[in-house]
């Protein structure tokens, strides 16, 4: 049985981040099993990795897109001619698509793949007009000087 979140009070007490809500909001209600199985990781304060276990699929197989802070990651592979009798099959060989919300400013800067991991690098770049910046907190004869000068 699956608990249903509430996400009411976020709108009410975050201003900016109703799209964030929203996602959380989302996320909460996707009920479809994770395939293929993946790991995202903070590399450094501002460098992301996700890491997808995508065995049996070669680079030709992978497409990786980015498009409004949305990235996707498909697998397609080629039908096979062969017809092979499995007894067991635990390696799934199923097309898939994966998309992860990017926050803003976030981008992919490479991807690779290795021993069956497709590994993709993600870097924040913050401009600078809207990094944070401290202000000077006057004493009001500042403003008085202003206005008399005027």
């Amino acid at each position: 049985m699956r608990s249903t979140i509430d996400f009411t009070p976020l709108y009410q007490s975050a201003i900016g981040f109703d799209r964030m809500a929203s996602l959380l909001d989302n996320l909460a209600r996707d009920g479809k099993p994770s395939y293929p199985p993946y790991n995202i990781e903070l590399v450094e304060e501002n460098q992301y990795r996700i890491t997808m276990a995508v065995a049996g699929f070669a680079e030709e197989d992978l497409e990786i897109t980015t498009e409004q802070n949305t990235l996707v990651i498909a697998g397609r592979q080629k039908a096979r001619d062969d017809q092979r009798e499995y007894l067991y099959q635990g390696i799934a060989e199923r097309n898939f698509e994966r998309k992860f919300q990017l926050a803003e400013h976030v981008r992919v800067e490479s991807a690779r793949l290795e021993n069956g991991l497709l590994h993709v690098e993600l870097k924040r770049e913050i401009p600078e007009a809207i990094k944070p910046r401290r202000i000077a907190i006057g004493n009001g004869s500042d403003l008085l000087e202003q206005q008399d000068a005027a």
